[in-house]
């Protein structure tokens, strides 16, 4: 019957539309590890997503932090270094925020 057939189609597009939903409301922040290696001015920061390097922070002589996204030429400056780690994370579409 075309009716039956019908709703039955529209019944399972809305139960894969919620499935979906669901998965997207499931999104997993990434793992991200920070290690230091010794630098001749100081520490020199890494920021890690498992065994992808996605940049180095660290503070200069000024005390401003310098962050240098991997793939990238440019050098952000920083008032904490939160702000430059925040900084390496965005820029590889990595920040995920929580809005609940």
């Amino acid at each position: 019957m075309i009716v039956q057939d019908e709703f039955d189609n529209q019944a399972s597009a809305q139960e894969e539309f919620e499935e979906y939903v669901d998965h997207l409301a499931d999104a997993v922040a990434p793992e991200i590890e920070i290690d230091s290696v010794p630098d001749d001015l100081g520490e020199l920061y890494r920021v890690w997503n498992g065994s992808q390097l996605l940049g180095t922070f660290y503070q200069n002589l000024e005390g401003k932090w310098i962050a240098q996204p991997c793939n990238s030429d440019k050098r952000h400056c920083c008032d904490t270094s939160d702000s430059a780690l925040l900084l390496i994370i965005a820029v590889n579409g990595l920040l995920v925020a929580d809005v609940a």
